[in-house]
């Protein structure tokens, strides 16, 4: 048998076929287009990932016997507001994880409605991203739009409905609409009411390993995939990676240095960080997890390659970078405002302490740092309530760089496991869809069984002791420049 997992990312959607051995088979990506309609603002159209999925899918299993396609699975970008009318078509592009424009109904949510009364219902606050503020966004803004919703959705939930014609959305992924009781695991009749819709709009909730339906037979004909395809819940694009990383069970860790970067402390009990700063959502294994998410990280290293210093050669940028500990330029990474633990959609992107000695190779090491030191933020909310890490898995775009690891390891002084696979969510993905199918009984077995480390990266007590002081003037520089950051936008 073989299992299709669906990376459904912000600027590709990453397909990856595993046979029932865990052996990943074949890998294809295809992009589609991002939209900025106005600064701080991020869309996308459900219809670009749609075709270019199918067309991923037919390239990627041209070469195998189709008729052994058992399964097919998830790892969403989370929080996008897909809306629907009534025959289905899409109303307007869907708003992203990393869009900005909700400053207002965030601020409505949390000092009006009220965070105690947020994390009461929701076990979280409201932050920018999430989708419950796009939807006051869209009542607001476009009401008739807002009048002619019928089907409220998560992006990667479209591709299943797409697929299958089942509603449907996981826990781990409604999590972060802020429309989800988390410690109950269902709709929460009081967030519904404050937005304005019903709960007949809500997508059935499942465990992101429940198979929720079959492929269309039109749709299996076009991929010539079998009409007995499962298609399986899947889960947000984090806890995905957190599968496909092995970060399953309590007490595991995973730092994703993807286009946005997260911190995923695993755990078998419902826990809630009293002020708020992460994260608590359902977790895919069935559980729960505390995440921390800061909305750029390696996409802070692609945008000062791409556009700045106009360069692909990513490797030979690093080459030279042998001063670590030791810059004495900083970079806060908030290209796209920030989530965890700011909660602060004005941020912006900042560079500090250059001199007319300061060197290309000093700023990329600082924003590479950066992102290291806004993932330690994360660390040091989790290091209050208690939590303890020792080590962490890594994935992402970002866990190619040995160098960006070394920082990673020495910043958080643990150490860090690099494993076999970097696809993280794409084979989380395929990895739900075989337990689907009962090939294995459950997704900390399929972990324990496929997910293989294969190096890791010690912190150096030298090191960790340079990059401890640069913390703590890093952590020194948002609070400083805070307000201003509200002014510059005025």
């Amino acid at each position: 048998m073989y299992f299709i997992g669906v990376d459904l990312g912000t600027s590709a959607v990453k397909l990856l076929l595993m046979d029932e051995e865990g052996k990943i088979v074949n890998i294809v990506s295809r992009e589609y287009p991002l939209y900025f309609p106005h600064p701080g603002w991020s869309e996308q159209k459900p219809e670009d990932w749609w075709e270019q999925s199918k067309e991923g899918i037919r390239e990627l299993v041209k070469d195998v016997d189709k008729s052994q396609v058992a399964g097919i699975s998830f790892g969403g970008q989370m929080h996008g507001l897909v809306i629907l009318d009534e025959n289905d078509n899409v109303i307007r592009p869907a708003i992203l994880w990393n869009d900005g424009r909700t400053a207002k109904q965030t601020d409505y949510l949390n000092t009006v409605i009220g965070k105690e009364k947020l994390s009461e219902y929701t076990a979280n606050i409201a932050f920018a991203g999430f989708t419950a503020p796009k939807i006051l966004w869209v009542k607001e803004n476009e009401p008739d739009n807002f009048e002619k919703i019928c089907k409220i959705m998560l992006p990667k939930d479209y591709l299943a409905y797409r697929l299958s014609g089942a509603f449907v959305s996981d826990y781990s992924d409604a999590s972060g609409m802020l429309l989800m009781d988390v410690k109950n695991k269902c709709w929460s009749k009081e967030m519904a009411e404050i937005c304005g819709i019903s709960l007949e709009m809500l997508p059935e909730l499942h465990e992101s390993f429940d198979a929720v339906g079959t492929l269309k037979p039109e749709v299996a004909a076009e991929l010539g995939l079998p009409e007995t395809c499962k298609v399986v819940a899947g889960a947000g694009d984090n806890a995905a990676a957190a599968v496909g990383t092995g970060t399953v069970g309590d007490g595991m860790c995973n730092v994703s240095l993807g286009t946005s970067g997260t911190v995923f402390i695993s755990s078998n009990k419902f826990g809630v960080d009293s002020h708020n700063a992460l994260h608590a959502f359902a977790h895919a294994d069935g559980h729960y997890h505390l995440m921390g998410c800061m909305l750029s990280a390696a996409s802070c290293n692609k945008w000062w390659m791409d556009e700045i210093i106009r360069t692909k050669e990513y490797t030979k940028e690093q080459e030279n970078i042998t001063k670590l500990g030791e810059n004495n330029v900083f970079f806060l990474p908030y290209l796209m405002g920030e989530r965890s633990p700011h909660n602060n959609p004005d941020a912006r992107g900042t560079f500090i302490g250059l001199t007319m000695d300061t060197t290309r190779e000093d700023m990329t090491q600082a924003v590479l740092e950066g992102v290291a030191f806004a993932i330690r933020d994360s660390f040091e909310v989790a290091k209050s309530l208690g939590i303890q890490i020792e080590r962490t898995k890594i994935c992402g775009g970002g866990a190619k760089s040995p160098l960006w690891r070394r920082m990673i390891a020495n910043v958080l002084n643990i150490k860090v496991d690099r494993i076999e696979s970097e696809e993280g969510p794409a084979l989380g993905g395929a990895m739900l869809a075989a337990v689907a199918c009962g090939v294995f009984s459950s997704v900390e077995e399929a972990a324990e069984k496929i997910v293989r480390v294969t190096e890791t990266i010690e912190p150096e007590p030298e090191l960790v002791e340079k990059y401890e002081r640069q913390y703590r003037k890093f952590a020194k520089i948002y609070p400083t420049v805070k307000d201003l950051f509200t002014e510059l936008l005025q």
